[in-house]
């Protein structure tokens, strides 16, 4: 009875020690898909912890190597959590900037997004007034925080972008002229970045320019489908 009492409890910590081992890898695949860093460590540290549990009870003998390592990982995501919420409460945000942080900066972390801000400068743009010129040399790259313009190229609309939008990003990135004009329609608030300025930025901040580059990549991910429905 005893022989048969201890068998099935082998089973069931074999079982369990299973659904830890899978739980682990599952939360480090959850982590990869988590843009917020501060819920990726924090992630990773609840999959650390199933692995420790994986690693002392699933198996007949502790696997002291993995214990020991997972213990290492949730002592550093610790740390790092903990400087991550130091930032994010020395760092404070006006409303308007509150809102570009959480819809389109919100890779960047808030120190990061505060140096972006700090370069850049507000505007309005009157209607019909003309933000960048196709073919001709421009000195910003902007984003719309409220309005509306449109894009032309050869005298025929192409787009029409609003809220979120980038204007003159491909300029800056490829070094290139303007290949459109653009021109807004109706009154429009927006963040103007001076060129040379924010490249210098980039270039003090190397890991600023991944993050960039993700974000004007999804932006011009969007203009694409706007264009074809404009097309169409």
């Amino acid at each position: 009875m005893f022989a048969k009492t201890s068998s099935g409890r082998e089973g069931v910590n074999e079982v369990v020690g299973s659904l830890l081992g899978h739980l682990a890898f599952a939360l480090i695949a959850l982590s990869y898909l988590v843009r917020d860093i501060f819920w990726l460590r924090s992630i990773s540290i609840l999959s650390s912890l199933a692995g420790i549990i994986y690693g002392y009870s699933a198996l007949s003998e502790p696997l002291w190597i993995n214990i020991i390592w997972n213990m290492v990982f949730i002592a550093v995501n610790i740390v790092w959590i903990a400087v991550i919420l130091k930032e994010r409460r020395s760092v404070d945000f006006t409303d308007e900037e509150k809102e570009l942080y959480s819809t389109v900066f919100h890779t960047f972390s808030p120190v990061e997004f505060m140096k972006l801000m700090r370069i850049g400068k507000w505007k309005v743009c009157q209607p019909n007034e003309v933000l960048i010129v196709e073919h001709q040399p421009t000195d910003d790259m902007m984003l719309i925080y409220n309005g509306e313009v449109e894009v032309w190229v050869r005298d025929r609309k192409i787009a029409t972008l609003k809220d979120g939008a980038f204007v003159g990003e491909m300029s800056f990135l490829t070094g290139n002229l303007p290949t459109a004009t653009v021109k807004a329609t109706k009154e429009t608030r927006c963040v103007v970045w001076s060129k040379e300025e924010l490249r210098k930025l980039l270039n003090r901040n190397p890991s600023m320019w991944a993050t960039l580059q993700g974000v004007l990549s999804t932006d011009l991910t969007k203009k694409l489908v706007v264009k074809n429905e404009t097309i169409n």
